[in-house]
């Protein structure tokens, strides 16, 4: 999973270093997009209820079990909250897995997904780089590329990119500073 960094309130930032990406249980988190009081306060709910559910059935929820609680918060609220999710993780019954959730809380498992204002932007980006099965370092350059180059386009988009690497051994995050991404674009004189 990966994600910039900017927080913005209209035309204001507010916020160039927020991490977007949340963990909600050992190996899951949910990549978040839309109000951050709303969709902070959605995966804290969800976290809440993932270590219950945990503790009740002596293991790791599913990645899926994690998708639809967002759902069902985010359906049954959707004229209340603006909160665009995607939820990714690791479970020992299906793997890695990958679950969006647009506005409004329908509820998709992809192969990928895409969220939140930067990405009107790189659609034909995803569509044409996308490959399944890419190693580690083809999906962190992937993320990285297409983060960048949303970040380029979008007034809203920015700062840094955060990426959380989930597999079945565990996870792992890095970090890209601003001037350290893959793609900006030249200024011409």
């Amino acid at each position: 999973m990966g994600a910039d960094s900017r927080t913005s309130t209209g035309s204001y930032v507010a916020n160039r270093v927020s991490d977007k990406i949340t963990p909600v249980h050992d190996r899951i988190f949910c990549c978040r997009s839309g109000s951050a009081a709303d969709t902070q306060a959605v995966a804290d709910i969800v976290k809440y209820y993932l270590n219950a559910h945990s503790i009740e059935i002596g293991r790791s929820p599913n990645v899926s079990t994690a998708a639809n609680l967002f759902q069902e918060l985010t359906y049954n609220n959707k004229d209340r909250l603006l909160a665009s999710i995607i939820v990714g993780g690791y479970d020992d019954f299906n793997g890695g897995q990958v679950y969006a959730l647009p506005l409004g809380g329908s509820l998709v498992q992809q192969d990928f997904a895409i969220g939140g204002s930067g990405s009107t932007y790189i659609y034909g980006y995803v569509d044409s780089n996308y490959k399944k099965g890419m190693s580690k370092d083809e999906s962190i350059l992937f993320v990285q590329n297409a983060l960048s180059h949303a970040m380029a386009r979008d007034g809203s988009s920015g700062g840094v990119i955060r990426l959380v690497i989930i597999t079945k051994d565990g996870i792992e995050k890095k970090f890209v500073s601003g001037d350290k991404l893959p793609y900006m674009p030249q200024a011409t004189n």
